[in-house]
């Protein structure tokens, strides 16, 4: 994994499930150039950064700010919602009081119930 850019984020995602992809899919081509590194941790050749494990990176989404700091879960959705275009007012409503703590609590919920969901999106043909 290459994090050399220090302007550009790093983004953590789980490239082996099919919903993650779909999503991370639509951020890409809305994302300036420059923005974001997109680095599947589901890779064989990824390299988890020090201190974490693939298996936990591959549970939550997680984000490597240009500072350096890692995130995840709603905080790690917010920051990549800063950086493309349109969705600058959804990250702003995460900064009302509370409001990140009940995006999280749903990201939880949604996290238990993901490889459900993942399942469906294996049987379904794409079209």
């Amino acid at each position: 994994m290459s994090t050399t850019d220090t302007t550009a984020s790093t983004v953590l995602y789980d490239g082996s499930c099919p919903l993650c992809t779909l999503e991370i899919n639509q951020y890409k081509k809305i994302t300036p150039d420059g923005k974001i590194n997109w680095v599947d941790v589901s890779a064989a050749e990824f390299v988890p950064p020090m201190g974490q494990s693939k298996e936990a990176l591959m549970q939550r989404f997680h984000v490597i700010k240009p500072n350096g700091d890692l995130v995840s879960g709603a905080a790690a959705f917010v920051h990549v919602w800063e950086q493309l275009p349109g969705w600058s007012r959804l990250a702003s409503v995460a900064k009302f009081p509370g409001a990140l703590d009940v995006m999280d609590f749903g990201y939880d919920k949604f996290l238990k119930i993901r490889p459900k969901i993942q399942n469906l999106f294996k049987k379904t043909p794409c079209a």
